[in-house]
Formats: structure tokens, sequence, C-alpha cells
């Protein structure tokens, strides 16, 4: 965990849980549930984040609670806000340490790069560089004998 302590994670509904499929609920996003499951266990306090309001709302809590996803809070950063009745005034900013949402400068990472992240305390670009470099990492090709130069002093001339 970053700085071995708890976090508070906001954690968006449509496009991020779910498949984006607004009003409905869409499909469950590939290892979602189960990320969320070891946040919690984790230790960390999830808030659910969405636009999602009234039976809407309730759908996707319930949704994610038959799953056995439950939340700290929802739609605010404290779990008593969400029971009292809000002025019109109310500010909607979430105090959270982390965002996870589908509409990220760069989308939504897979579930598990996002566990990854939370838990070696990695920017999503670091996670992304350290890939490509194992990706790029190979064994030099074979060359021609020719190629003298490339063999690292191993000289292999003409028979």
């Amino acid at each position: 965990m970053i700085d071995s302590y708890p976090m508070v994670i906001a954690v968006d509904f449509d496009g991020t849980i779910v498949e984006n499929k607004y009003p409905a609920i869409g499909e469950e996003r590939p290892y979602a549930i189960e990320v969320l499951k070891m946040l919690i266990r984790d230790r960390h306090r999830l808030i659910l984040w969405t636009v999602r309001e009234g039976e809407l709302l309730q759908q996707a809590i319930d949704w994610c609670a038959e799953r056995d996803v439950e939340f700290y809070a929802v739609n605010s950063d404290s779990s008593d806000m969400f029971k009292e009745e809000r002025p019109g005034h109310f500010s909607c900013k979430i105090n959270a340490d982390l965002f996870i949402d589908d509409r990220n400068i760069g989308g939504l990472p897979p579930w598990p790069m996002i566990y990854k992240i939370i838990t070696e305390g990695r920017s999503y670009e670091q996670m992304i560089r350290r890939k490509v470099r194992e990706e790029l990492t190979v064994d030099e090709p074979p060359y021609p004998a020719w190629m003298f130069w490339k063999h690292k002093g191993k000289f292999q001339g003409r028979k």
C-alpha cells in the first residue's frame, strides 16, 4: 500500500465497475469485484462515486452488495452524509486519496493493474513504462558471421 496506510478511494460505477449502459446496469468489468473486495480486505475505505441518484443509485448499491462489496460511503467522503438530506448548495467534492474512473486521462487501466498500482505505490505511467521495458528486453538477434563486430569479441572467421 502507498505509505502503508489505508486510503480513501472513490470508485465510479458506470463504465468503471460495470460497462457503461446507463441508466441500465451493464456487465461487470473483468476483475472489478475481485479487486474491490481485495481493496476492502486491505482496509481501504471505498466510496461509491457516481452520478446516479434516487432509485438508480439504490440499484447500483444493491448490485454491489449482492456481490459482497459494501462501501464506506456513497457520493460523499463521510458514511453519515449519504443518510442526511442535503441543501442544494452542498458541495459534491469528495476528499479521497485516489479516484478510479473510466474518464481518467489515459482511460481505465485493467482492474488487476489498478490493484498493483495501489499496492505497489506506482503511477499508471510507471506501470506502463515497466511493461514496455519488459517487452522490449529481448536477447540480441543472431548475426551472420561476417558481422564479426556484433559477436562481442568472438571473431568467427571464414572456414
